[in-house]
């Protein structure tokens, strides 16, 4: 039986945006393009004083959609720009987003991958 070992990432962060129900997909997708691997969405309810209120009187859809992803401190902010601009953040009652340094995580990382950071770790 072979040994198993985790393999902590430390340098990751994670960005969590809250956006309007139906624009994950486009969001996401900006977000792989910038070298994200992958994301989680699930949906939520929203509520506040914008929904109530709305802008300009409009009703804001209370259904909300949430993306969780989590990328290396190297593509944080190249993800999170991107997101931010597919997603409109700029525009009033779009959306939400923020970082969260994250001390550790672990997932599986293919052999290959762990044994060209430990020889680059080992030149450095």
């Amino acid at each position: 039986m072979s040994k198993r070992e985790i393999v902590v990432l430390t340098d990751v962060a994670l960005i969590t945006a809250i956006v309007q129900r139906g624009t994950a997909d486009e969001i996401v997708k900006a977000a792989q393009e910038a070298g994200a691997q992958g994301a989680s969405i699930h949906y939520a309810r929203g509520r506040g004083v914008r929904e109530r209120l709305g802008i300009m009187g409009l009703a804001i859809e209370a259904e909300k959609e949430t993306i969780n992803i989590v990328v290396s401190t190297d593509q944080l902010d190249r993800v999170f720009e991107k997101m931010y601009l597919a997603g409109n953040m700029d525009t009033p009652g779009m959306g939400f987003m923020w970082v969260t340094p994250l001390e550790k995580a672990a997932t599986f990382i293919p052999p290959e991958i762990v044994e060209r950071l430990t020889q680059r770790k080992t030149q450095d």
